[in-house]
């Protein structure tokens, strides 16, 4: 019987999470969604010293707002609860002590200063990653190279010590990545990891090996940082006899800066001016202490639509054109297969074109609700819905956010304060002033104000003054709205209304006087 997909997403609570991270689960997300499987959210908080508070909490809106939905969670328990690893800390000794037990793990009694006694003389010696491992083990203060009776009198006097894992000297570790294939390691590269601290707190390594077996997990799907502690994770899964039941393992490329330098780190967003968080976050400067806020992609008017669809595309690729995906879509097409092992370089031009189809695909109506909201904010709270509908609809294309909305609706609600001069000085003359004259004067009197009567009238006008539209349209334009280009003009004199485009008109006239002599 084949066994349920079950995938989990393990952040620590250290600090904001990064779109690296989000993308991570959103992966898992897709993946458990596509096999009909389940994602739950462990936090991994065994290291205390780093953890934050209101980090935990980032993590869970981060994801809400993303619509990535756990099936399992600290926030909407399931039947291995609890799911943060500090609740779970009574559990993990018994595990490291059965390590123990079998010859597999050992107690390691060396103290801080022992320890960097050890890596300078190794240093010295010119060995290169100096670490404790099966070669220096023999000279250190363990389990392994002390008499047993003075083993359990250490342990009897509550002397500090941790568990390390005993990593075979010479053997070679494989498995099967899902992204990379075959990965072997010889076990010579691998240092005997802590498992337990001397807090009685577990490491990474025991705690997300324990857990993930526990919880059922069948994939790991994780960050190309965590490779190099992939094979250290699979000799724990043999040692515990849980090979059988092992998940299997995809590690997802990296993500690298937009000049393709480096890893895209949590640094790296607002001194290179784009958001590399999903949310605004809130913290403190390590080195000042002083309050610092760094920006997110929410607050900065990103639609979370537009940003997962662009992450989504961030290593991995349908294999054909189309680029504009629901969350539905994307749980329909994705693939493992179809993720690159190469690093994906982030492009913030591509991310904002992304916004700008979301943006303009969403319905006038609600559109009209982003406009009504800026301009609320603004204080101008007597536009009406259906106005704000016609004003979206019409301004839209020229619109990345939603906050560009209410910036291109402005000229709806202020008069020109200036006219483009280019445009004043080639197209302004006596001919021009008059053909507008009249066709202000007519415009207040017209019953059908749509956009297509607008222009008829000033067809009219014009060719009954023995000029063509286009000696007229540019400097008709300015006058209405002072500006040389923008949306288009025949819909937002209609908008206007003929008596305010009218009266912008006639007080261009009045400014523009200087003009009409030549």
């Amino acid at each position: 019987m084949e066994r349920e997909v079950r995938v989990r997403f393990a952040p620590s609570p250290t600090g904001p999470l990064h779109i690296g991270g989000v993308r991570t689960a959103l992966y898992n997300y897709l993946f458990a969604r596509k096999m009909g499987g389940k994602m739950l959210l462990r936090i991994e908080d065994t290291d205390q010293n780093r953890f934050v508070p209101g980090a935990e909490d980032y993590i869970r809106q981060s994801l809400e707002w993303c619509g990535i939905v756990l099936d399992e969670s600290p926030w909407n328990e399931g039947p291995h609860a609890p799911y943060r690893q500090s609740e779970r800390k009574p559990m993990y000794m018994q595990y490291a002590l059965q390590l123990v037990e079998s010859g597999h793990a050992y107690y390691a009694f060396d103290t801080p200063e022992e320890l960097d006694a050890m890596r300078a003389r190794l240093t010295a010696a010119k060995v290169p990653n100096p670490q404790y491992n099966a070669i220096t083990r023999a000279q250190m203060r363990n389990s392994l190279t002390l008499p047993e009776d003075e083993v359990k009198q250490l342990l009897d006097a509550g002397t500090a010590y941790v568990i390390r894992l005993k990593v075979p000297r010479k053997e070679e570790v494989r498995f099967n990545d899902m992204i990379r294939g075959w990965v072997v390691v010889h076990s010579s590269s691998i240092d005997d990891k802590v498992l337990m601290k001397s807090d009685g707190m577990p490491t990474y390594h025991l705690a997300n090996i324990v857990d993930d077996h526990l919880m059922e997990i069948t994939h790991v799907i994780r960050g190309e940082e965590w490779l190099p502690s992939a094979p250290l994770h699979v000799l724990l899964y043999r040692y515990f006899g849980w090979e059988s039941t092992m998940p299997q393992f995809a590690h997802l490329p990296l993500l690298l800066k937009p000049d393709g330098t480096g890893k895209l780190s949590k640094r790296d967003g607002d001194r290179l001016g784009f958001p590399v968080f999903p949310l605004e976050w809130h913290g403190t400067d390590a080195e000042t202490g002083e309050p610092t806020v760094s920006s997110g992609y929410r607050e900065s008017g990103y639609l979370p639509d537009a940003f997962i669809n662009f992450l989504a595309f961030l290593g991995w690729n349908p294999g054909s054109q189309q680029e504009l995906f629901s969350m539905d879509e994307l749980i329909q097409e994705f693939s493992i297969e179809r993720v690159s092992k190469s690093p994906a370089r982030f492009d913030q031009n591509k991310v904002r074109w992304y916004n700008e189809q979301y943006l303009r695909a969403k319905p006038d109506g609600e559109l009209a609700g982003y406009l009504l909201e800026s301009l609320q904010a603004q204080g101008q709270t007597d536009v009406s819905t259906e106005k704000a509908e016609q004003i979206a609809a019409l301004v839209k294309e020229r619109a990345t956010f939603p906050a560009d909305l209410a910036r291109e609706a402005q000229l709806f609600f202020q008069r020109p304060g200036s006219y483009d001069e280019q445009v004043v000085s080639k197209k302004w003359n006596a001919q021009v002033a008059g053909a507008l004259a009249a066709f202000a004067q007519q415009l207040p009197a017209a019953t059908d104000t749509s956009p297509d009567a607008i222009k008829a009238l000033l067809t009219q006008v014009v060719e009954g003054l023995g000029m063509k539209l286009g000696q007229v349209l540019q400097a008709l334009r300015v006058a209405v709205t002072g500006a040389a280009a923008g949306p288009d003009l025949m819909a937002i004199m209609s908008i206007l209304g003929v008596q305010e485009t009218a009266e912008r008109i006639n007080v261009a006239l009045e400014q523009l006087n200087s003009y009409t002599a030549a």
